[in-house]
């Protein structure tokens, strides 16, 4: 690791005031004795497994060392495009044409406004993690700190495998179209990389029909990847499927499907070869006929995937793309989507039980993004585990603008007092940054500090080495037997 750098003066020498206040200490969020020992003892160490990831595999392939901290930090991450815009930062200092350091700088002013959202806290994690930096970040050393960081980022410790090793991340599963030739994960096993880079399957393209045009392009494309010249509703499947096949072949264990919520029809409802056949005659489907076509495919991936003995995941609940003028101006997830409040526990439950019912249902995770939900998906999850598989069905981590202090918090909770917590596979990134390992820490934190508040209270027995080794259990040990990795 680098030397500890301390950015408390300016390039001409100047202090700079109230630079440097760490309190990013070894006790961070760790408020008694007993939570502070569960995680230096049983969670701090563990290596991670990100098995749900936005990362680019050809940057992992090719080991590429990011040019400055912009690139490396800033770009595509509408987390911190949010705050930015809330802050009234201009767009080209976002998005832009503004230089890389005039971004960098727009962004160090943002930092001290973004106190009590995570990012504050992330944003001090990752620059001490990856860089020693415990300073805060501010607009005065926002030039300093830019720098170092750059210079940093040009060592071979700080190249795109680089970073993963120095958060001890053991494997890295990222998320791919249907159609991707994996050609760079099959690079990265071939040079024996120290993180497994292991593909997930993402068809939301392949029943996405609201746009006729576009679905028929997509359909050509994954002819063209599968071989197969889709004329017919099963001709689409058997493609699928032969896509399937292939990524099992190259390490493939997971499917990942991005949704607002499940819909369910009694199967027949409508003739999916005849809904097939008015697509590929340049036809719009209505509302109805469009979540029928997403519910059968669904139903038939599905199984593909039990077949294949992998994991499916289900995120819910996202309302995408909600502000035209910026998709029109800048394309989809570019940090213009929110919670949605979408009816989930009806459709889900049948969908599920469809499944379960026809010895169908592969182990399954759910995410969703209200909070309102959570007691309904750790009550769901319990309607289908079936004591074949240890947390079958799991209540995946709090996701996207819930993976904060208060929404992991919310969520544990949850899953303790409807579930099995002990049986949970625990954290992921759902990042496209290559800097944003620190949240496992993040949350390891934040379970640690639950339980040992829980034994302070008098609420848990302060054994120390059993909930160790349930804390080790959530931290990895449970992911790394649920996916068998």
């Amino acid at each position: 690791m680098n030397k500890k750098t301390n950015i408390n003066f300016d390039n001409k020498g100047n202090r700079l005031r109230n630079s440097k206040h760490n309190f990013i200490t070894e006790d961070f969020l760790l408020q008694n004795e007993f939570a502070r020992n569960l995680y230096h003892n049983y969670a701090q160490d563990l290596p991670i497994i990100d098995y749900h990831c936005h990362l680019s595999p050809k940057n992992i392939a090719n080991n590429i060392q990011f040019e400055d901290c912009t690139q490396a930090w800033l770009a595509g991450d509408h987390y911190k495009w949010r705050a930015m815009r809330a802050l009234g930062i201009e767009e080209k200092y976002i998005t832009g044409d503004a230089t890389n350091e005039e971004k960098f700088q727009k962004w160090a002013e943002t930092v001290p406004y973004t106190l009590r959202n995570p990012l504050y806290h992330w944003t001090h994690l990752e620059l001490k993690r990856y860089f020693e930096i415990d300073d805060l970040l501010f607009h005065k050393n926002g030039k300093l700190i830019y720098e170092k960081t750059s210079e940093i980022l040009q060592q071979k410790s700080h190249s795109t495998q680089g970073l993963l090793s120095l958060m001890n991340v053991e494997v890295v599963c990222t998320t791919d179209d249907p159609v991707d030739s994996l050609t760079y994960h099959q690079l990265a096993k071939k040079n024996n990389i120290a993180s497994t880079l292991l593909p997930t399957f993402r068809p939301d393209k392949a029943y996405d029909v609201a746009q006729t045009q576009e679905y028929l392009t997509y359909l050509d494309a994954l002819g063209e990847a599968s071989g197969i010249n889709i004329h017919t509703y099963q001709d689409l499947i058997n493609a699928l499927n032969d896509r399937i096949v292939y990524f099992h072949k190259h390490g493939g264990r997971l499917s990942d499907h991005g949704l607002e919520q499940l819909y369910f029809f009694e199967p027949g409802t409508y003739d999916i070869e005849v809904l097939f056949k008015k697509l590929k005659n340049k036809k719009q489907l209505d509302t109805e006929e469009i979540r029928y076509f997403k519910f059968e495919t669904l139903w038939h991936l599905c199984k593909m995937y039990h077949t294949q003995g992998w994991v499916q995941q289900f995120h819910l609940g996202a309302l995408r793309n909600t502000n035209q003028r910026m998709l029109n101006k800048l394309g989809p997830d570019t940090g213009f989507d929110s919670i949605g409040d979408f009816s989930q526990a009806f459709a889900l439950s049948k969908f599920l039980n469809l499944l379960d019912s026809e010895d169908q249902l592969t182990k399954t995770i759910l995410y969703n993004l209200n909070p309102t939900d959570n007691e309904v998906m750790a009550t769901m999850i319990g309607n289908f585990n079936d004591g074949s598989v240890k947390g079958k069905i799991q209540f995946g981590s709090a996701w996207w603008f819930l993976d904060q202090k208060d929404g992991m918090e919310k969520q544990i909770n949850a899953l303790s007092n409807l579930g099995l917590l002990s049986c949970f596979i625990g954290m992921l990134t759902d990042s496209r940054s290559f800097l944003s390992f620190p949240r496992h820490e993040y949350f390891r934190r934040i379970l640690c500090n639950l339980i040992g508040r829980d034994v302070a209270n008098g609420e848990l027995p302060s054994d120390e080495k059993w909930l160790g080794k349930i804390v080790s259990d959530i931290c990895y040990h449970n992911a790394k037997a649920y996916f068998g990795f």
